[in-house]
């Protein structure tokens, strides 16, 4: 049989030849196709990724930040110094305008009263002259004051001056204030107010230091 004729087999050195070149052919089509799915991916990696944000240069930075407990605490102080302020200022003010109602005469005895007890050691010569009372606040704006009743126990006319002190719950004297009155007769009453400047929060309590009659 002729090498042409129908259904004689190839020689096996032409099988041989032809499987390797399916093989590269197979090899390059793999290669190819894992070069697109390559780029395919890192086309699709470059579209969905934001880039990392660049975090900020602290080298130029100095000192460093207070934390968020320290800051609201400083906050806290700083508002609570504030309201103590303003209660105090408050109240001072309430007092000057209960004071503005008294006359300018009894003013004017308030500071002798002050200058005399310069001059006095320990607690005067008329202490059982003087009592106090309280003044509802309803009548003072709010402010904490006391009528300091002053009676003159003599046969002679005599002048008075009185120091009043005003202490808080430990006992310590927070405020000091002076009235006076002159000209009493005998067995005669004057009762003049002495008014704390004080945040009327605060629980104060007054008492007699020293009363003078000259």
């Amino acid at each position: 049989m002729s090498a042409g004729s129908p259904g004689k087999k190839p020689a096996p050195r032409r099988r041989r030849s032809m499987t390797a070149a399916l093989a590269v052919l197979a090899a390059a089509t793999g290669a190819a196709a894992l070069v697109s799915c390559s780029t395919d991916n890192g086309n699709n990696s470059s579209s969905s990724v934001s880039p990392r944000p660049t975090p900020p240069n602290t080298a130029s930075f100095s000192g460093s930040p207070p934390s968020a407990m320290a800051s609201s605490a400083k906050s806290a102080v700083a508002s609570a110094k504030a309201e103590a302020s303003a209660a105090a200022s408050s109240a001072s003010a309430r007092a000057s305008e209960f004071e503005a109602s008294v006359s300018a005469e009894v003013e004017r005895a308030n500071a002798a009263a002050a200058s005399e007890l310069m001059k006095v050691e320990g607690h005067g010569n008329a202490t059982a002259d003087v009592a106090l009372t309280g003044k509802p606040r309803s009548q003072t704006g709010g402010v904490f004051a006391v009528v300091v009743n002053i009676t003159n126990r003599t046969d002679k006319k005599a002048n008075y001056a009185v120091q009043v002190d005003f202490k808080d719950p430990d006992g310590k004297v927070v405020e000091t204030r002076y009235v006076g009155a002159e000209n009493l007769d005998p067995g005669e009453r004057a009762q003049p107010l002495a008014i704390s400047r004080k945040p009327p929060e605060l629980k104060l309590t007054a008492k007699v230091a020293k009363a003078q009659r000259y």
